[in-house]
């Protein structure tokens, strides 16, 4: 018998009080089909009321697509996820305390999958220890609704005399996933796609939860001509079979097309990508590629981050280096914006729990990260500033288990212009928002783990580079052209240790033509 059901009846198959799994990664393997139609009935209906949403990444553009659509004031009463930064409708009834909202830790939210899957308590790891996401400090509550609620998602473990958190595991009673092709027995292709997320382990934690399955296609073939090797998540665990419209399974958000090159099926020139233009972006992304090591394994975050891909594309660096995104993908040139997850020529695309295996055992060799906030010991915060909730996506797996941590981003934000002339920087216009400070909002990297565990650790800026030390921060470089008592001291709320010898950065960051960088 057939599985294929109109949109209207999928959704019409999610209840009140139902814990709903949302699969996807930003704007990649989004099931938009499916929310737009749940979006849609809760507006006629009023139904259904106070689900529980989960999602692993974010699922969203920053204005109206994917979870956003499920913003509606009394459609959820509570929040699992990992970031919501991309999630405007739904980050407004977490600040204004509407839902209870708990932020976990990226990786630890795909493992939960799997051990929902397993009937296994939950997930037990280092990950999160001395963050925010530790009992100790707030235990994952991202809001006072979570704090009122009384509910603990997370809890502290001693084993043979080491801390460990024990993420919780729950039930989901429905879940939506996207694929490429589905035959009419629901068996389900990836072939199309730029990031294999978490179909397959959102659909049987779903599955053994005894919950419903709803997948969104966006071609539909008979059962039995699908390739056995392309068939990722098998019809026994597929209830239902979505065939959404073309506007709604886009392969990533960036663009209306089909894009062979980011799902693998072909490889276009890296030439053909242009060069980034000189500024203060481009200007971090040189000084973060001076660390790249020959043979490493790269991560590298939202943000300025990725401009390290781009100067290493430049500079012919790419074949020498593996550039990994937590959404699984591994080699070629990362997509920026909201096409982040997606990689130009990609070398192999990993599921997003097998990544985060490869990172929470300590395999990534250098990352580079961004910080909203930093104080004077060198945490940092990227997960609640400003009065919003963002979360944290996969920097807390990543920042605490990477062999050497870059942090990676302008010295200050909002309105700063800055200018390249003679191989000197030169500050335009200075940002109006200090992020070096006395206090940061939430630790979402602890220096005291670092410390413990041994970690190099770096703060990279256009003007200045710092460096982890047991006393706190150390200034170590300037860029030519900066004055650290005129265009640093002033702009940070402590005086940070500074290095016997200040270097100068590298003079090559600053001229308008490749560095010449090799191994």
């Amino acid at each position: 018998m057939s599985k294929v059901v109109s949109a209207k009846y999928a959704v019409s198959l999610v209840k009140d009080n139902m814990t709903l799994g949302i699969g996807g990664f930003v704007g990649s393997g989004v099931p938009e089909e499916l929310l737009i139609g749940l979006k849609e009935r809760y507006e006629k209906e009023q139904s259904p009321k106070d689900l529980t949403l989960f999602h692993c990444a974010a699922v969203g553009d920053g204005k109206s697509r994917g979870a956003n659509h499920l913003g509606a004031e009394g459609l959820s009463k509570k929040l699992i996820c990992a970031h919501i930064g991309l999630e405007p409708e739904l980050n407004k009834l977490v600040v204004e305390n509407k839902i209870a909202a708990y932020m976990i830790p990226q990786g630890v939210t795909a493992h939960l999958l799997r051990a929902i899957s397993g009937k296994k308590p939950g997930v037990l790891t280092h990950v999160g220890l001395k963050t925010y996401a530790d009992p100790r400090l707030e235990g994952c509550k991202a809001n006072q609704a979570a704090i009122d609620s009384g509910e603990e998602v997370v809890s502290l473990i001693d084993i043979d005399g080491k801390d460990y958190l024990l993420y919780k595991s729950f039930p989901i009673d429905i879940c939506f996933i996207k694929g490429s092709i589905g035959d009419t027995q629901g068996n389900i292709s990836l072939e199309k796609e730029a990031v294999f997320s978490d179909q397959l382990e959102m659909a049987n934690a779903t599955r053994n939860s005894g919950g419903i399955v709803i997948a969104q296609v966006e071609q539909l073939v008979e059962a039995g001509t699908l390739k056995a090797a392309d068939v990722k998540v098998h019809g026994f665990m597929v209830d239902y079979v979505v065939v959404g419209k073309k506007e709604n399974n886009l392969q990533v958000w960036v663009s209306e097309d089909y894009r062979p090159e980011l799902s693998g099926e072909h490889k276009i020139p890296l030439d053909e990508i242009e060069p980034m233009k000189l500024n203060h972006r481009k200007v971090c992304g040189r000084r973060g590629a001076l660390e790249l090591k020959k043979n490493c394994l790269i991560n590298l975050g939202i943000g300025i981050p990725d401009a390290v891909a781009a100067v290493a594309a430049e500079e012919g660096l790419s074949n020498d280096i593996t550039l990994s995104i937590e959404s699984g993908a591994l080699g070629g040139v990362p997509v920026g914006g909201i096409g982040i997850g997606a990689t130009v020529n990609p070398e192999s695309i990993y599921k997003q729990p097998d990544i985060f295996d490869v990172y929470d055992g300590g395999g990534i060799d250098i990352t580079f990260l961004g910080a909203a906030e930093i104080d004077a010991q060198g945490n940092v915060n990227v997960s609640k500033f400003g009065g919003k909730v963002v979360g944290p996506g996969g920097f807390i797996n990543i920042s605490q288990n990477s062999k050497k941590v870059c942090f990676t981003g302008t010295f200050t934000a909002r309105g700063l212009k800055t200018e390249m002339k003679d191989g000197k920087l030169i500050i335009a216009n200075e940002g109006n928002e200090v992020k070096f400070k006395n206090e940061i909002e939430q630790v979402t990297f602890s220096a005291e783990y670092a410390s413990e565990t041994g970690q190099e650790v770096l703060y990279i800026t256009e003007r200045a580079v710092f460096k982890l030390t047991e006393k706190g921060i150390m200034l170590t470089e300037i860029a030519p052209g900066i004055d650290i008592e005129k265009d640093i001291l002033p702009y940070m709320e402590f005086k940070p240790l500074i290095a016997d010898e200040i270097k100068l950065m590298d003079e090559r960051i600053f001229i308008d033509k490749p560095m010449g960088l090799s191994f």
